[in-house]
């Protein structure tokens, strides 16, 4: 049998083993909103909600420093920080639409000081990872999306357009709260092709419960080279185009032994041109496949809200133009270890990327050609084969509208190089919500 069909019937399958508990996701990582810092805002925010516009609001820092090891042993202490507006606006209480809704993200971010590029990894390869997942982008203002919602058939599909992003719909099975990259969330922005966050394209998606449990998931997507752009932060334009993405992908949200779990698998493929990282020749196409899952392990002393839970996920690349092969990773996560501190977290991950056969020939090549074989000669290219990186953190709940997260990570191989010493890096992330 076809593998593919394989895998389409295990998690057609997976509903099977639920029960008629209710799905609660908490220990899994996601946690009902907290109560944030200005409250109901005297008053107003209820009065907004009577009126169907409901909102969230955080502020997000991330400090690194590196305490040993690395390409650059000099110690440096990185910061970057972002705020972030997230808006709904129901429209069915006027329109008679069902699930009629404005949906819209805001996020402004400021430094950009990533000591992955200063410290810890040799500038002449491809980055493979990120000390504070946060940073990129420069500090911009940026329109995450702006999308209009609805739903059909008895609120089983729901239809999205506008200038969206791929975290509103896809592969959001696995929270973002490890600062390493690799371990925040699940592997489709590995793909190259599109973007995580606060980066916005055209777009229009539809997702189907064929089930209450299983979900199915696609639409098309605008790719645009140019959407990182700053003058695109604000843009309503599709210049730089290349062409569109097709995402596919299989959600279900089960029980396994009575304990909740989220499983999915996807499928992405483009039709805009792709170069050979190796060959001289380009391709009208490329493709790009993940999956994951998030499944709670244990119940702490019968608390649904406190307890262990397994994550992970993994992502295989066109080897031929993205410079990854595949990325894997794996973490656990404990909510409520403490009788204490019933809201505080503590986690452990791990993740291994393997670099493309093709990337590693090119750089090769390059040597080939310059007549080099000296690492520490500038024009050298190194050559990368795969990088392993480690983190562990405990995050503090503080109050109901502050966290504070120290973190320690371990690198080796960074950036795939076994000339980089292995690094030991501090991490503070703290989160405001308003």
């Amino acid at each position: 049998m076809n593998k593919k069909i394989i895998l389409l019937s295990l998690f057609l399958a997976l509903p099977a083993m639920a029960d008629n508990n209710s799905w609660n996701g908490t220990v899994l990582g996601f946690e009902p909103a907290p109560k944030g810092l200005f409250g109901d805002m005297l008053g107003i925010r209820p009065i907004l909600a009577e009126n169907g516009f409901t909102f969230s609001s955080n502020y997000l820092s991330q400090a690194a420093s590196n305490i040993g090891g690395g390409y650059n042993t000099d110690n440096h202490v990185a910061y970057i920080d972002q705020f972030a507006f997230t808006f709904n606006q129901d429209l069915e209480r006027w329109t008679g639409i069902a699930d009629a809704r404005i949906e819209g993200n805001i996020v402004n971010r400021n430094h950009n000081d990533d000591l992955t590029v200063k410290r810890i990894q040799d500038p002449r390869v491809s980055g493979t990872d990120q000390t504070q997942e946060s940073s990129g982008g420069g500090s911009v203002t940026r329109l995450g999306w702006l999308t209009f919602a609805r739903s059909f058939d008895d609120r089983r599909m729901t239809w999205r357009i506008g200038m969206m992003n791929k975290v509103q719909e896809f592969d959001q099975i696995i929270p973002c709260d490890f600062q390493i990259r690799t371990l925040c969330g699940g592997k489709s922005a590995n793909s190259l092709t599109w973007s995580n966050w606060n980066i916005h394209t055209w777009g229009t998606t539809l997702s189907y419960k064929i089930t209450p449990e299983v979900t199915l998931k696609t639409g098309i997507m605008e790719q645009n080279s140019r959407a990182t752009d700053r003058s695109h932060a604000w843009s309503w334009s599709t210049k730089g185009s290349k062409g569109f993405l097709l995402p596919f992908e299989v959600e279900t949200r089960t029980f396994v032994n009575d304990l909740p779990g989220v499983y999915n698998i996807g499928v992405l493929y483009t039709n805009a041109k792709q170069h050979d990282l190796y060959k001289d020749r380009s391709y009208n196409n490329t493709w790009f496949m993940y999956a994951g899952f998030n499944q709670q392990l244990t119940q702490h002393a019968n608390d649904p809200n406190r307890g262990l839970s397994l994550a992970i996920s993994g992502s295989y690349h066109d080897e031929r133009t993205n410079f990854m092969k595949y990325v894997i990773s794996g973490s656990l996560r404990y909510r409520g270890l403490l009788d204490a501190r019933p809201e505080d977290w503590i986690g452990i991950g791990i993740s291994y990327t393997d670099l493309s056969d093709h990337y590693i020939k090119k750089q090769q090549l390059q040597n080939e050609q310059l007549n080099i074989t000296d690492y520490n000669d500038p024009l050298y290219s190194p050559v990368p084969s795969s990088a392993l990186n480690m983190e562990f953190y405990y995050r503090f709940r503080v109050t109901s509208w502050l966290e504070i997260q120290p973190d320690l990570q371990y690198w080796h191989n960074s950036g795939g190089l076994s000339e980089t010493s292995d690094a030991f890096v501090l991490g503070l992330k703290t989160v405001i919500t308003f």
